[in-house]
C-alpha cells in the first residue's frame, strides 16, 4: 500500500502552510511522520492511501495490524491455451499472497469453448485470476499481475492501443473487477518460463483435468 502524507507547518515567524508528500511505501511514511515530528513546528499529520482512506498514526498501525491477518503481497500469474481444431480455450491462474504469516498457494484452470483465438484466451485466464481475487476476498491493495502474453500484458498498462473490441470488452470487465475491489494492478510481462505454473493449468484444462486447489507452501 502507497501512502501520502498531509500536515501543517508553523514557518518560524510566519504563517501556517499545508504541505502534501508524495506517494511512499507504509515503513518509509511511519518513519517520515517521526523525523516531521521532532521538528517541532508540524501538527496535523495525516497519512492517505489511493482509496481516500486517512489515517492518524495509531489508526494506521491498527490497520496494519488487520492487513497481516488478511491476504497481502499478493502475486498473480495468468496463462490461457487456445486449440484451433476444436475451438476451445484452457485458462489457468496461480496466486501467490501471505496471511498471518503464512505464505499460500492457490491455483484455478477452467475450459471453455466460446472464445475464438489463444490472445481471447489469454483475456479470459486474466479474468478469471481477477474473479478468484475476489472470492479469495483480496480487496484494497496492490498486487502484481505476471504472464507472458506481452499483448496482454501492454494492453492493459495502456502502452499499446487496443482496437479489437472483444479485447477491449475483456480489458474493461478486469478493470471494472479490480475497481469493485480496490486493487492496484501492476502488470509485468515474465519469459514463458517463469510462468510455467500457468502454462500448466491451462495445459491440464485443455486435457480435462480440472485444477482448484488452496494450500500452505514454504517460504523460501
Amino acid at each position: 500500500m502507497q501512502l501520502t502524507i498531509s500536515y501543517l507547518y508553523k514557518v518560524p515567524k510566519g504563517p501556517v502552510i499545508t504541505c502534501f508528500t508524495e506517494e511512499m511505501n507504509i515503513e518509509t511514511a511511519l518513519e517520515l511522520e517521526a523525523d516531521l515530528q521532532k521538528m517541532g513546528r508540524v501538527r496535523e499529520i495525516v497519512f492517505q492511501n489511493n482509496n481516500g482512506e486517512r489515517f492518524l498514526r495509531k489508526e494506521l498501525k491498527a490497520f496494519i495490524e488487520k492487513i497481516q491477518t488478511e491476504p497481502h503481497d499478493v502475486y498473480v500469474y495468468f496463462d490461457g491455451g487456445y486449440e484451433i481444431e476444436y475451438g476451445r480455450a484452457g485458462l489457468g491462474c496461480a496466486i501467490y499472497y501471505e496471511k498471518s504469516g503464512e505464505m499460500y498457494r492457490v491455483r484455478k484452470n477452467a475450459l471453455v469453448d466460446e472464445l475464438t483465438s489463444s490472445n481471447e484466451a489469454e483475456y479470459a485466464a486474466l479474468h478469471l485470476a481477477v474473479q478468484e481475487l475476489a472470492m479469495l476476498g483480496i480487496r484494497y491493495q496492490p498486487i502484481c499481475i505476471k504472464g507472458d502474453s506481452r499483448l496482454v500484458i501492454n494492453q492493459m498498462k495502456e502502452e499499446w492501443e487496443c482496437y479489437d473490441p472483444v479485447f477491449l470488452t475483456w480489458a474493461d470487465r478486469i478493470d471494472a473487477r479490480l475497481a469493485e475491489s480496490g486493487l492496484e494492478a501492476t502488470y509485468l510481462h515474465v519469459p514463458r518460463k517463469e510462468n510455467s505454473e500457468a502454462d500448466r493449468l491451462a495445459t491440464q484444462a485443455l486435457d480435462g483435468v480440472q485444477i482448484e486447489s488452496q494450500i500452505v507452501i514454504e517460504q523460501p
